[in-house]
């Protein structure tokens, strides 16, 4: 018998010592009751646990089944927008700070700590290098002393970090460190053309990260001349950036693909890059979306594309008098303001006529107001106020 319970309290000892934690606290309290924890896999995230904030303090519970990698901390809606990340080993209890101005800091773990103070060092210089540039400044054994602070720094963290985690990473990000002074022009070109030399998109510890995708988005984006390009000129180059990327991803799996090319093409369109977020999707992302059968993504873009700013409307009929009218053949102003409205509509009936007062100011652009109804009494009254629309 006493053998029996003597391999329970092992069994017990080991479950208990087999499960870690993320825990901390969240100023100022009264703003956060909850939190979710994903785990990030490449181009996706999977749900682990969640709890509550009770005055300002949290304890989440990994399972002990977890697998190591970059998890996802989720305080706030859209949850896209209010998150930060923590890297796990399944070794370690994580402990952390978070406040809304200072944003994370951890309190333990060493490969979340080693993380945070390797980009904050190395933003910090490569910050002194751009403002050397941007500042024009002519003394070159200051700043060929900043490039030495930098390897240094490089160098330090890659042999703290051996055997962790956070070494994926700090590896990855190993900036281009010129020898000794070059121009702006230069150092730029350099930069780029060393960008791939230690970042691998097929290591799956950076796929299952915001960081590798950042680092590509980033590539996309910002690997360009510091000359002076028209928009066309800019975008030609980004979308051989686009290639290069698409290149670089040769064997990376399907799912991870999509991501990539779903993220280049949301930041295009964000930016009005219009002809590269086509380029995108047309050469990339639609293929790519099919390959996995994501037809929602398809129809967004498509959706999207119809209705951005410089493109052709699409058709609208509507019947006046007996007549079919169309949106292509108004020619009666400049410009068209497009309205979707509802005589039931509290926020509409209150909006719509100050705009109608305010329009009947400026008689080059008209209103076509589109009314969603079921009460057709109720639509000829309100719309009878609004007589220019």
């Amino acid at each position: 018998m006493k053998k029996k319970l003597l391999v329970i309290f092992l069994f017990a000892a080991i479950h208990l010592n087999g499960q870690h934690t993320i825990s901390g606290t969240f100023s100022p309290a009264k703003d956060y009751s909850w939190l979710i924890l994903y785990h990030l896999k490449p181009g996706k995230q999977n749900y682990v646990s969640d709890t509550a904030i009770k005055e300002g303090k949290f304890t989440l519970n990994i399972p002990e089944t977890s697998a190591t990698g970059s998890y996802r901390i989720v305080y706030a809606i859209p949850q896209e927008e209010f998150y930060f990340d923590v890297i796990y080993n399944g070794k370690e209890d994580i402990s952390l700070n978070f406040g809304i101005e200072k944003g994370v800091s951890f309190i333990t773990s060493e490969e979340n700590k080693l993380s945070h103070s390797y980009f904050k060092e190395i933003n910090i210089l490569e910050t002194e290098i751009i403002t050397f540039y941007t500042e024009e400044k002519s003394d070159t054994t200051a700043f060929e002393s900043i490039l030495k602070k930098l390897h240094q720094t490089q160098i330090l963290y890659e042999a703290k970090s051996e055997g962790l985690l956070v070494h994926h990473f700090i590896t990855a990000n190993k900036p281009y460190i010129p020898k000794s002074y070059e121009s702006i022009q230069n150092y730029a070109e350099h930069k780029k053309q060393n960008y791939f030399n230690v970042l691998d998109p097929k290591d799956s510890v950076l796929q299952a990260s915001v960081f590798l995708t950042d680092k590509l988005v980033n590539y996309v984006y910002t690997a360009l001349p510091v000359s002076q390009m028209t928009q066309h000129e800019t975008e030609k180059i980004m979308q051989e950036n686009v290639e290069m990327v698409n290149e670089k991803l040769e064997g990376v799996g399907k799912t991870y693909k999509f991501h990539i090319f779903y993220a280049l093409w949301t930041q295009a369109s964000a930016n009005s890059f219009n002809d590269t977020a086509d380029f995108v999707y047309n050469f990339y992302l639609k293929r790519s979306a099919e390959t996995i059968k994501n037809q929602e993504i398809i129809t967004e873009i498509e959706t999207h594309n119809r209705l951005r700013l410089g493109v052709v409307a699409p058709e609208i009929l509507w019947e006046k008098e007996l007549s079919v009218k169309k949106l292509s053949e108004l020619e009666d102003a400049q410009n068209y303001v497009l309205i979707f409205w509802s005589s039931t509509c509290s926020h509409c009936l209150k909006e719509l006529p100050l705009l109608h007062k305010k329009l009947k100011e400026k008689p080059l652009i008209k209103v076509v107001a589109i009314g969603l109804e079921d009460d057709e009494v109720n639509w000829k009254k309100e719309s009878t106020k609004l007589d220019t629309f």
